[in-house]
């Protein structure tokens, strides 16, 4: 399994995605941040790992490759990116057909933004919701890019369970 830690900080969550995917799997950390990507590099080391790639960059500036990842998260991240919907053009384009986007937001996070929100941005860009966990002031989103790999058109709306 291929697995984007879109804005992993000092690794948090990098270290036990690199764990979960195994030797055979690849996690790749993006940040915007060197110094957050040395943090999680020297995290990855420490714990043994070797199945984890270290990207200096933002959403939204192109980094990534097409089709290439099944699994993506965005932990209280989203709100602190200036080009938002860019930025989740550019995770739609990188997930495979079928991969799953998992966004999670918390209301202490400065940037915390609205479930309406991140639905109004990820839906228009192609995702479908999928699964929603939590409630209004903490909660987790995961939106799939549907198997045609193409967006749908007819998904204009944000689902609400």
């Amino acid at each position: 399994m291929q697995v984007l830690d879109a804005g992993c900080g000092p690794g948090r969550l990098t270290v036990p995605l690199a764990s979960s995917v195994g030797p055979t799997g690849r996690v790749v950390a993006l940040d915007i941040q060197p110094g957050m990507l040395a943090r999680a590099q020297t995290k990855t080391e420490a714990a043994g790992l070797t199945n984890v790639a270290f990207v200096t960059g933002g959403l939204g500036e192109g980094k990534l490759p097409a089709n290439h990842f099944d699994r993506a998260v965005l932990v209280t991240v989203l709100g602190g990116i200036p080009d938002r919907a860019a930025a989740l053009a550019e995770l739609f384009g990188a997930l495979k057909p079928g991969g799953l986007l998992a966004v999670v937001e918390v209301i202490f996070d400065p940037h915390f933004q609205s479930r309406r929100t991140v639905a109004g941005l990820a839906i228009p860009t192609g995702f479908r919701e999928r699964a929603f966990f939590g409630h209004r002031l903490a909660y987790v989103i995961h939106f799939e890019k549907p198997n045609g790999g193409e967006a749908d058109v007819q998904a204009t709306e944000p689902r609400f369970l």
